[in-house]
C-alpha cells in the first residue's frame, strides 16, 4: 500500500482503557494472538449507537472481566487521538479498510481484588496479564502505539 493510498482511507473509531490499581500500576495484557511479547492495554472498537465510554466499559468487561461495578472512573481524554498502522500492516487489519484508529480513552481504578480478572471473560485477547509502570508499558509496547500511549499517559499524568 502506498502512503498516497492510506491517506484516503478513513480511522476506525476506538477505545482504550488504563486500568489502575490502588499503587497506581497499569493494567497491561500479552496479546494472545502474537507468538512474540506484544503487552498492550485493553481498547476496541465502538459499536453502533454507542458512546465512546460506554464501549470502554463494555471492552474492559470483555477482555478482562473486569465489570462497571468493579472500577470507578478517573478521566476521559479531552479528544480523540489517532494513529496510522505501518503500510504494510494496513491491508491485513480490518480488511484493509482503515488507516489507522482514533481513540478516546478512559482510565478507571479497580476497587476489587486482582481475583475479578478473568482473561477467559469473553473475547481472548490476553494469554497473559501484569501490573505495569507508565515507562515499562511504553517500553513494551509496539512501537506504532507508542506515541499515543506516551500522549495519554501525559494527559491522565501517569
Amino acid at each position: 500500500m502506498t502512503p498516497e493510498e492510506a491517506a484516503k482511507l478513513p480511522y476506525r473509531p476506538c477505545v482504550g482503557v488504563v486500568l489502575t490499581n490502588a499503587q497506581g500500576l497499569i493494567f497491561a495484557g500479552q496479546r494472545a494472538d502474537m507468538e512474540t511479547p506484544a503487552w498492550q492495554m485493553p481498547q476496541g472498537g465502538v459499536d453502533e449507537g454507542e458512546t465512546p465510554l460506554e464501549a470502554a466499559y463494555r471492552e474492559l468487561e470483555e477482555e478482562t472481566g473486569v465489570g462497571r461495578g468493579h472500577v470507578s472512573l478517573v478521566c476521559e481524554t479531552a479528544d480523540w487521538l489517532y494513529y496510522d498502522l505501518p503500510l504494510d500492516v494496513i491491508p491485513n487489519r480490518w480488511n484493509g479498510r482503515f488507516r489507522g484508529q482514533k481513540q478516546k480513552w478512559a482510565q478507571f481504578r479497580l476497587d476489587a481484588t486482582d481475583d475479578v480478572i478473568d482473561l477467559n471473560y469473553k473475547d481472548v485477547e490476553f494469554s497473559a496479564w501484569r501490573w505495569m509502570s507508565a515507562p515499562d508499558i511504553l517500553n513494551a509496547i509496539v512501537a506504532f502505539k507508542r506515541d499515543i500511549y506516551a500522549a495519554v499517559f501525559e494527559e491522565f499524568g501517569l
